[in-house]
C-alpha cells in the first residue's frame, strides 16, 4: 500500500542492561511486549504510513506476528526485516525496503515504548514543512559538569556547563528519504544516532518538543516504570479477579459455503454450516469469553433466531462478546484454542489467525491443532470441533 511516509522502528538490540532473558523489544510490560507498546501509536496516525519493524535475525518471524496483530486491517502496511551487528547498520537494512513513494523517513527506538501518537505526527508534519532532520527533544533540567581525571585516578569536576543550550534528544527522528538514504550510503563510521550522521553529510538538523512519556526503557528501574504507566497486568491481581472459561463448538462441512476459520477466509477449502458464517473457532471462542465472566453462552446471547446474525462473520460475534465482557467489568487476558479436525491445516496460517483473534479479542491468543486418529465424525472428515479457554479479569 503506498504512502508518502515510512516509520522504520528498531527492535534489533540485545538490551542487556535491562537484565532480561529475552531481547529488550520482546521483554512484556503489562501482559504485552515492548515492541506491541511502541507500534500502537502509529496505527493512530491520520496518515497511512509504511511501518517496518528491524528485529534479531533470529527473532523475524516472532516479530512480524507481533506488528500484525498490533496492525489488524492495516497490516498490508507491514514489512519485518533483519536488522545487523549494530544499530546503524540495522537501521540501513530498514531504508532498503523503503516503499518508492516515501518522501519521508522517521527512525524510532523500540523501547521508547510509550511516545504518543502525538510526536510522531509532530515530527512529520516539521519535516514536511521544513525539508530538514528533525528531532524532538527536552530542556536539561539537572546540572551538567564536565569532569576530569586527577593526577591519582581520582574523577574530578572541571566546570559546570550551560543547559540552557543542552536538549536530551528522543525519537522518532525524521528526514526527508531521499537524503537519508544518500547519508546512510555515503557514512564511513559509526553515529550516536541517526541525526548525527544526517548533519554529518552537511544537511540541517532542527529541534522540536519532545514528551516525558518518550523516555528510553534501559534499565530495570524503567522497566517497573513502564509496567506503572501501561496499566494493571494479570501478575497484578489477586485471585479473586481472575476467571477463566470453557467454551466448545461443533460444525459440520458444507461443500456449499466457503470457509471462514479464525476470522480468516480460507480460498479453496470446504465450508462450514452454520446460521452464521460456520466460524467454529470465533464461536467456541465466544463461549469461552462468556462462559468466564458468568455472562452465559453464544446460544443465549446470539440465537440463531436473530435475523441480525444471519451470515455474520466471526469478528461480528467476537466483538460484541469483547463488548459485553467490557459491560460487566472484565477484560480478557488470555485465550487458548484447540482444533479438531482433518482439514484445513492450521499450521501455515497459525500467525495470521493469533494475530486477527488477538487484534479482535484484545488479548494473546494462542492456537494449535490436531486430528482424531480417524475416530469419531471428526476423524471421519465430517466437520471440525474447538475447544477455547479463556482467563479474563476484573476491572476495577
Amino acid at each position: 500500500m503506498e504512502s508518502t511516509v515510512a516509520i522504520v522502528v528498531v527492535a534489533a538490540g540485545s538490551g542487556t542492561r535491562l537484565a532480561q532473558s529475552a531481547p529488550k523489544a520482546f521483554v512484556e510490560v503489562a501482559g504485552r511486549s515492548i515492541l506491541a507498546h511502541s507500534l500502537q501509536p502509529v496505527f493512530s496516525l491520520e496518515t497511512p504510513a509504511q511501518l517496518i519493524v528491524v528485529a534479531p535475525s533470529e527473532l523475524v518471524s516472532r516479530a512480524r506476528q507481533i506488528a500484525v496483530g498490533v496492525a489488524g486491517p492495516a497490516s498490508g502496511y507491514v514489512s519485518v526485516v533483519a536488522g545487523g551487528a549494530t544499530r546503524q547498520q540495522s537501521v540501513a537494512a530498514g531504508l532498503a525496503v523503503l516503499a518508492p513513494s516515501v518522501r519521508t523517513v522517521l527512525v524510532h527506538d523500540a523501547a521508547r515504548a510509550f511516545t504518543p501518537t502525538r510526536q510522531f505526527a509532530r515530527v512529520v508534519s516539521a519535516v514536511e514543512s521544513s525539508g530538514a532532520g528533525v528531532v524532538p527533544g527536552l530542556p536539561v533540567t539537572d546540572t551538567i559538569k564536565r569532569t576530569d581525571v586527577g593526577a591519582d585516578g581520582e574523577t574530578l569536576v572541571a566546570e559546570t556547563v550551560d543547559r540552557s543550550q543542552l536538549s536530551a534528544v528522543q525519537t522518532p527522528q525524521g528526514f526527508p528519504a531521499a537524503e537519508l538514504v544518500a547519508a546512510y550510503a555515503a557514512a564511513t563510521q559509526d553515529y550516536t544516532d541517526d541525526a548525527a550522521l544526517f548533519a554529518a553529510a552537511g544537511h540541517r538538523v532542527t529541534l522540536v518538543t519532545g514528551d516525558a512519556d518518550a523516555f528510553k526503557i534501559t534499565t530495570p528501574w524503567d522497566l517497573r516504570r513502564a509496567e506503572a504507566l501501561a496499566g494493571p497486568s494479570v501478575t497484578d491481581s489477586s485471585p479473586s479477579d481472575l476467571r477463566s472459561g470453557l467454551g466448545i463448538d461443533v460444525h459440520a462441512f458444507d461443500d456449499a459455503s466457503p470457509l471462514w476459520l479464525g476470522g480468516l477466509y480460507w480460498p479453496g477449502e470446504r465450508g462450514l454450516s452454520g446460521h452464521s458464517d460456520g466460524d467454529v473457532v470465533a464461536h467456541a471462542v465466544c463461549d469461552a469469553l462468556l462462559s468466564a465472566a458468568g455472562l452465559g453462552d453464544i446460544g443465549s446471547r446470539f440465537g440463531t433466531a436473530d435475523p441480525r446474525f444471519a451470515d455474520a462473520h466471526g469478528d461480528v460475534f467476537l466483538s460484541a462478546t469483547v463488548a459485553m465482557l467490557a459491560d460487566a467489568g472484565y477484560r480478557p487476558q488470555n485465550v487458548s484454542v484447540q482444533v479438531v479436525g482433518n482439514s484445513p491445516r492450521i499450521g501455515p496460517r497459525r500467525a495470521e489467525i493469533e494475530a486477527r483473534l488477538g487484534t479482535l479479542v484484545a488479548a494473546p491468543v494462542s492456537i494449535s491443532a490436531t486430528t482424531s486418529d480417524f475416530l469419531g465424525f471428526t476423524g471421519r472428515g465430517e466437520g471440525i470441533a474447538v475447544i477455547a479457554t479463556a482467563l479474563v479479569q476484573r476491572v476495577p
